[in-house]
């Protein structure tokens, strides 16, 4: 039982706990029973002692530590939930102060998850990315499509060039030895590829199949170290020339390689499922980008070990994954000359964003009272279950109900996020082009206009301005006539 929960430092706890005579008595029995057939004492068979005898030669607390360890789990995880702590970690610094037949008093400490203060969360802003599909992504893929039902087919009517499929046996000399790894035999070598060695491939455009012909190439200076910077010859058989052949994109082409009678059909198809695509991409990036602006406005002093946990069950992950391909980790770290602290540590960046993310969920899901009802966890579990293509009850057995019941409300804090957040369609890179196209002609100045009689007569401003000046002009020529009468009389 829970004596006493004193915090001690941030997020960590000291807890005082007691086990009682019975239950230390039962665990001492346990303990008994579970060394009594490996125990042997004079004048009994092997495991027959008496567990009074084998005290009374050992001692009292000859099965204490055992006892112990069968009663800790329960005693602390008990503890803990009377305290209302949400430990984040082991508990650690256990101190047994006292332990015997009356029963067991003994300290610990504990982390705990931190208090986490919500920052904004609500009238985030995000810009979501384009859906559109242009007409170059589903040539693209059309393209792919073209590529993927392509064959090669052979060229007898000419020499070899640039872009061919070159099949050629060869081995090369250094000195004139042979060295390993320089030969093979019919080898697909696309010229033009530099995929060989500098110069390789130029040399065997020109010939025509059938040929056999010396090549004289110079390894690299960064080459395998023993054959660095030497000069070295290989002796090559042409055996054939391939092309690929692309079929026509028609509406026979959209027949072999799809459910559709036309092109103009598999095109729209084509562009539906991008869309599809871009729309699944622009809701997670969109809902990565809030979260994270959420994660990043929290207030929380967390502790360390939550980051290097969560980095080993990342760890856990990958390993599990290499596991797929038919490798395990200890192979992997061997091959990469890393171990496990180096790849914990580069882990670690991606961890504190996990931690923070999480961290800022669980705080949206409180603020906000969200749940996750029997009806919600059921229609998780169909979802899943159709998504694996498995049953209800086989998807149960594999995970828990609070498991997915924590997948559905973050869910709900994502969506409610998104939904309360202010949105900006971003625009494709047509678009912006266009955009800016536009932009530019608006803000050029109107060139301009020479004043012509017939402006004149468009603009009644103008016409007054010249009918004015008009005026002036021939009381100017009247003026010097005053001025002469003026000047007589002086």
């Amino acid at each position: 039982m829970l004596k006493s929960s004193n915090k001690v430092e941030t997020n960590i706890y000291e807890l005082e706990i007691s086990i009682d005579a019975e239950t230390f008595e039962t665990a001492i029995q346990k303990a008994f029973n579970k060394q009594r057939k490996n125990i042997t004492l004079p004048g009994f068979r092997k495991g027959k002692a008496p567990r009074s005898m084998v005290e009374r030669m050992y001692g009292e607390g000859v099965f204490y530590e055992d006892a112990l360890e069968i009663a800790y789990p329960d005693a602390v995880e008990a503890a803990i939930e009377e305290a209302g702590l949400t430990i984040v970690d082991t508990p650690y610094d256990l101190d047994v102060t006292e332990i015997g037949k009356n029963g067991v008093e003994m300290k610990l400490k504990v982390t705990v998850k931190p208090e986490v203060k919500l920052g904004k969360y609500k009238g985030l802003k995000a810009s979501k990315m384009s859906t559109k599909v242009s007409a170059d992504e589903v040539k693209a893929e059309l393209t792919r499509l073209q590529d993927q039902n392509s064959r090669m087919i052979s060229v007898d009517d000419r020499a070899a060039k640039k872009g061919d499929t070159a099949v050629i046996d060869y081995e090369g000399f250094v000195d004139g030895v042979p060295f390993d790894g320089g030969k093979d035999e019919n080898h697909n070598l696309e010229l033009g590829s530099n995929s060989f060695i500098p110069g390789f491939e130029d040399q065997i455009v020109g010939h025509n199949i059938g040929e056999e012909f010396d090549i004289n190439v110079k390894f690299p200076e960064d080459y395998q170290k023993d054959l660095a910077g030497k000069d070295a010859i290989f002796k090559i058989k042409l055996s054939d020339i391939r092309i690929k052949e692309t079929p026509e994109l028609d509406d026979e082409f959209a027949k072999d390689v799809s459910e559709f009678d036309t092109l103009a059909d598999l095109k729209k198809d084509i562009k539906n499922h991008l869309e599809g695509h871009k729309k699944e991409d622009a809701e997670a990036k969109l809902a990565d980008d809030l979260i994270m602006q959420v994660a990043d406005n929290i207030k929380a002093e967390i502790p360390e070990v939550m980051f290097k946990n969560e980095a080993e069950n990342m760890l856990n992950d990958f390993a599990y994954r290499l596991q797929g391909q038919g490798l395990d980790i200890d192979t992997y770290m061997k091959y990469t000359g890393s171990d496990k602290d180096k790849l914990i540590e580069s882990y670690m960046e991606p961890a504190k964003t996990q931690v923070k993310i999480q961290l800022a969920l669980e705080a949206i899901i409180e603020a906000e009272k969200i749940e996750a009802s029997e009806e919600d966890i059921n229609t998780e579990f169909e979802t899943i279950a159709k998504e694996y293509d498995m049953e209800v009850d086989q998807i149960k057995k594999l995970l828990s109900v609070d498991t997915v019941a924590v997948q559905i409300k973050n869910r709900k804090a994502v969506d409610l996020v998104k939904e309360n957040a202010v949105i900006t369609e971003e625009k494709t890179a047509a678009e912006k082009k266009a955009a800016t196209k536009k932009a530019t002609a608006e803000k050029k100045p109107a060139a301009k206009k020479t004043t012509t009689a017939k402006d004149s007569e468009d603009k009644p401003a103008a016409k007054k301005a010249t009918a004015k000046k008009t005026a002036a002009s021939k009381d100017t020529e009247k003026k010097p006539a005053a001025k002469k009468t003026t000047k007589a009389k002086e």
